[in-house]
C-alpha cells in the first residue's frame, strides 16, 4: 500500500468517519439548537415588527386625536366667545330695560310735581282771590262808611293798597 502524502489508509478513513460523523452531528444540532434559535430570532422579529406597526398606529391614532382636540380646543374658545358675546347681549338689554324704567319713573314724578305744582298754584290763586275779595269789602265799607269824594276814595284804595303790600300783587 502506498501512502497519500504519507498518511496510511486508516487514518484518512478515521478522518473521512470523522468528517461524516462531524457533518450528521452538525445536521442534528443545527435540528435541535439552530432550528429553535431560528424561530425564536423570527418570533423576536415577528414581535418586533408587529410592536413598531402598533407603535406606528398609536402614533397616528395620537397625532389624529391631537388635532380633533386641537380641533375641539378651538371650538371652545368660539363656543366661550359665542357664550361671553351672548351674556354682553343680555347684560346691555337689561341695562337698556333698567335706564328705560328710570326714565318713565323719572317723568311720573315729573308729572306728579307738575301736577301738585299746579294745585299749588291754583291754591294760591284761590287764597289771592279771597284776599281781594276781603280787601274790595273793606274797601267797600271804608266807601261805604265815609261817604267822601273821589279824592278820599283814591286816599283810601292808595291805603288799602299799602296795608295789603306789593309782594301780594306780584303773586
Amino acid at each position: 500500500m502506498s501512502r497519500l502524502f504519507d498518511l496510511d489508509w486508516q487514518l484518512l478513513a478515521d478522518s473521512c468517519l470523522m468528517i461524516i460523523a462531524i457533518f450528521f452531528l452538525f445536521l442534528i444540532l443545527s435540528y435541535f439548537l439552530f432550528n429553535p434559535a431560528r424561530k425564536m430570532l423570527e418570533g423576536r422579529k415577528e414581535k418586533i415588527r408587529n410592536e413598531l406597526e402598533t407603535a406606528k398606529t398609536a402614533m397616528q391614532n395620537a397625532q389624529s386625536l391631537k388635532k380633533e382636540y386641537e380641533a375641539k380646543l378651538k371650538d371652545v374658545d368660539k363656543e366661550a366667545e359665542v357664550i361671553l358675546s351672548e351674556a354682553r347681549r343680555k347684560a346691555l338689554a337689561n341695562e337698556n330695560a333698567i335706564v328705560a324704567e328710570a326714565r318713565e319713573e323719572a317723568a311720573r314724578i315729573l308729572d306728579r310735581a307738575r301736577v301738585e305744582a299746579e294745585l299749588e298754584k291754583q291754591k294760591m290763586s284761590d287764597d289771592v282771590k279771597r284776599e281781594i275779595v276781603v280787601v274790595a269789602s273793606l274797601m267797600a265799607g271804608k266807601i261805604v262808611s265815609a261817604s267822601v269824594d273821589s279824592a278820599m276814595q283814591n286816599q283810601l284804595i292808595d291805603e288799602t293798597l299799602k296795608e295789603m303790600g306789593e309782594k301780594t300783587w306780584l303773586n
